[in-house]
């Protein structure tokens, strides 16, 4: 593909390498921070990115609805199904997780042992 491109003449080649550096920097990143954030914390992170995945299913909404070529249409759609799975199981795992830390009813005086 990258040669197609370069075959081309095309202005895109620096833009794809680029991209794809950007990628792998931030999946790398992405991997160091995540790898150091204590437990306490998981759930607001998670939050976090439920909100991140929210402006994902934005931007791909735009891109969907905007006069692109078909590929970017595509990738549009496919955005927006991921992020809307990462979103409604995002908010599930968090209401979970939030059950487990909601204080649990004192018995009764009268209620048996």
């Amino acid at each position: 593909m990258i040669a197609a491109i370069a075959a081309e003449g095309s202005s895109s080649l620096p833009f794809l390498v680029v991209g794809v550096w950007v990628l792998l920097l931030s999946v790398f990143v992405g991997f160091i921070v995540i790898q150091k954030v204590p437990p306490t914390l998981h759930t607001p992170l998670m939050s976090g990115s439920n909100a991140i995945s929210g402006i994902t299913i934005v931007g791909s909404l735009y891109c969907v609805s905007v006069e692109y070529p078909t590929a970017s249409v595509v990738l549009g759609c496919i955005a927006i199904a991921m992020a809307m799975v990462n979103v409604v199981g995002g908010f599930a795992v968090t209401s979970r997780m939030l059950q487990m830390f909601k204080a649990k009813d004192a018995p009764k005086s009268g209620a048996k042992s």
